[in-house]
């Protein structure tokens, strides 16, 4: 769970950080108060991009809902993975 909420905050912070790389790559700083003014756009695109992601996640889950779920048991000594049969 919180390697899924640790890649949502990471795809929302993405345009902010490729602006702040490109602006670094080119050798300027930006002028006083652009990303003020380039934050709603940057959210917005940040936003699309956690809301793809999730998209993306619930259709291709390869996950199956349906049958019994086995849980992890030792048998002979050996670990046997859980399953859903």
């Amino acid at each position: 769970m919180i390697r899924l909420v640790a890649i949502q905050i990471g795809l929302f912070l993405l345009p902010f950080l490729a602006w702040a790389a490109w602006n670094a790559m080119l050798g300027r700083t930006p002028p006083e108060g652009a990303l003020r003014r380039r934050a709603p756009a940057l959210a917005f695109v940040g936003l699309v991009l956690v809301i793809v992601a999730f998209v993306v996640l619930a259709v291709f889950d390869g996950g199956s809902a349906s049958g019994v779920y086995v849980p992890d048991r030792f048998e002979n000594g050996r670990l046997v993975p859980g399953r859903i049969e």
